[in-house]
């Protein structure tokens, strides 16, 4: 492996100016605590980039440095390395011109696939430097799209379905094939055959891996009366994938169902299962859902990364006194906090996260999901099964026999699991819960709705925060100012004075600026980030339990009332939050707009 002393390494830091020697001293003990390199340790806690820090290595080493992360490599270059030599050594074609050849790697003086690859291409082979994104963005190019992978099986069933299609069938012989077809599906005689047909497996291959390339969060394959469509879920937005024939219908639900481990003859009622895929590079539990539609059954996979690296809250998005109240709540060693929001808008992850912070071995942490979507070390994860009567009540109810410090409470759906959350909260316990309701002050009437009593929620409740998820934009993006007109329409539904106040108490505008001066932002495609956007963070608030809101709780005050008081004493609502992103170049007004709508 590419070697560098951490001695000279720290020495060139020093002297680039990269870091100072209070830094890389601090780095230095970590890294003899922990037995780990010097660069490692840097790059864990973020003091320098990995593409300075391969820079750095490269001139020290005498080594050219390439990075290639926005370059698209013509296919005949990229092709003269083969893809499973590429991935397993790191290496890759990026450029020829006689007969040299250029290669980008993690290890330049890895001689013996640069040998190797010289005698299988017969060319001059001019090792280059380069760093893991640059190699995994040439990677993902030797990937076709899901249509040049699956046209040819794709249209070898298009012609049969039309063959199909040319044949005279009368009325009577329609009515006979319809009931035949039924007694084959009831008997799953056919259904085992289809779920072990080559070009569907293939098929269904595709699709998961495609899902997974593409970041998607979600797989919709959706029957209709003359054939299959596919969808995935990116960055919270649906995107058609592909078109599959009619005819491939029966095998792919086949095949999903013997993956799943759900019953190949039932499609009469819905079923849920899960599978999972592991490679090198990841960790895939898909959580699959099947629902009878009018044309078949509707198939839904979710798909959740086990390998997900920690985040921290800032990473999510939490910002200024946002972030300020979440850390304060959760150094509290009992009573609750909530985190409220529609469905998919990153709630299970902020209390991971949560979880994370709070988790140390001075204390046992106990959960209750449904279901558990990310294992967590040193985590006690209980899964609800309803059918054999193990509710969130009732386990929650188990939890407290097992001395917890801490306890997470996947969602309070009804009045008895609200119930006995607030008491474990009363008791001397650390809960951490969902709840779903659209804002932070619409959590505390939600309570009472469920039968708690008003004086025990202002007594636990700590703090509420709500949330949204928006899409990130891309590095490259286009800056604007808003015209008089798009002001004077925000102006009517918004409170632009108050978050003129947000933007710059958070100093992200000049205090004298306007909305007039603002500088804006939009989605700028490219061939690298296709819809100008990447990735997803969060816009909060953060409702904290003060004096005033325990008095409006035990008076039972509506939601306005709450939220009046709130702002009052200085939250920032989600949309003011949006706003303050949208002004950093993070997401765009749009983007802040449409997850705040309501």
């Amino acid at each position: 492996m590419l070697k560098v002393d951490d001695k000279q390494l720290k020495a060139f830091l020093l002297d680039s100016g990269l870091l100072n020697k209070s830094q890389l001293d601090k780095a230095e003990k970590e890294a003899l605590k922990l037995k780990k390199s010097l660069s490692s340790v840097l790059l864990d806690n973020k003091l320098i980039t990995e593409e300075k820090l391969t820079k750095l290595k490269a001139y020290i080493l005498g080594i050219p440095f390439i990075s290639l992360s926005k370059e698209t490599v013509p296919t005949d270059v990229l092709k003269i390395i083969p893809e499973p030599i590429a991935k397993k050594y790191n290496i890759v074609a990026f450029r020829k011109h006689g007969l040299d050849l250029e290669v980008a790697m993690i290890d330049p003086k890895d001689l013996q696939t640069i040998e190797f690859i010289h005698k299988k291409s017969n060319l001059n082979i001019l090792p280059r430097l380069t760093d893991s994104k640059s190699i995994k963005h040439v990677l993902n190019q030797y990937k076709k799209s899901i249509e040049e992978e699956l046209g040819g099986l794709i249209k070898n069933e298009q012609k049969e379905q039309e063959k199909d299609k040319q044949k005279d069938i009368s009325f009577e012989e329609k009515i006979i094939k319809s009931d035949q077809e039924d007694q084959q599906v009831e008997d799953g005689e056919d259904l085992e055959k289809a779920a072990e047909d080559l070009p569907v497996i293939k098929i269904v291959d595709t699709i998961l891996n495609h899902a997974i390339d593409q970041g998607a969060s979600d797989i919709h394959i959706e029957p209709t009366k003359k054939d299959m469509i596919v969808r995935y879920r990116i960055d919270g937005v649906l995107h058609d994938a592909m078109i599959l024939p009619k005819k491939l219908q029966q095998g792919i639900t086949a095949r999903i169902k013997v993956l799943s481990n759900l019953k190949l003859d039932e499609h009469r009622l819905p079923q849920d299962g899960r599978f999972k895929i592991e490679t090198e590079d990841y960790r895939i539990s898909f959580r699959v859902s099947l629902l009878p539609v009018y044309d078949g059954e509707k198939i839904v996979m979710r798909l959740l990364r086990e390998d997900n690296k920690k985040r921290s809250l800032d990473e999510l998005g939490l910002q200024g006194e946002a972030l300020d109240r979440v850390k304060k709540a959760l150094q509290k060693p009992v009573g609750m906090f909530l985190v409220t929001g529609p469905t998919g808008s990153g709630k299970t992850t902020t209390l991971y996260t949560a979880m994370d912070m709070v988790n140390t071995p001075e204390v046992n942490i106990s959960t209750i999901e449904d279901p558990i979507e990310y294992r967590m070390p040193r985590v006690n994860q209980t899964q609800v099964k309803p059918s054999i009567g193990m509710t969130f009540a009732a386990g929650l109810r188990a939890l407290l026999r097992q001395d917890p410090n801490i306890i997470m409470v996947g969602e309070i759906r009804d009045g008895e699991t609200a119930s006995l959350a607030v008491n474990a909260a009363l008791t001397g316990h650390m809960v951490l819960s969902t709840l779903h309701t659209n804002s932070a002050a619409g959590a505390l009437p939600r309570l009472i709705d469920m039968g708690v009593e008003p004086f025990l929620i202002s007594s636990t409740v700590n703090a509420i925060l709500a949330q949204r998820l928006v899409r990130r934009l891309c590095k490259d993006k286009e800056e604007y100012t808003l015209t008089d007109d798009q002001i004077k329409s925000l102006s009517e539904q918004f409170d632009l004075d108050n978050i003129l106040k947000v933007l710059i108490k958070r100093k992200v505008i000049d205090p004298k600026a306007t909305f007039k001066t603002i500088k804006f932002y939009k989605a700028k495609p490219s061939k690298e980030c296709p819809s100008g956007y990447k990735g997803r963070m969060g816009i909060y608030e953060v409702l904290e339990m003060s004096e005033k809101i325990r008095e409006l709780t035990i008076k039972r005050a509506s939601q306005d009332e709450i939220l009046k008081t709130a702002k009052e004493e200085g939250m920032v609502t989600m949309l003011e939050d949006g706003f303050a992103k949208a002004a950093q170049g993070l997401t765009t007004i749009e983007e802040v707009l449409r997850v705040t709508k309501e």
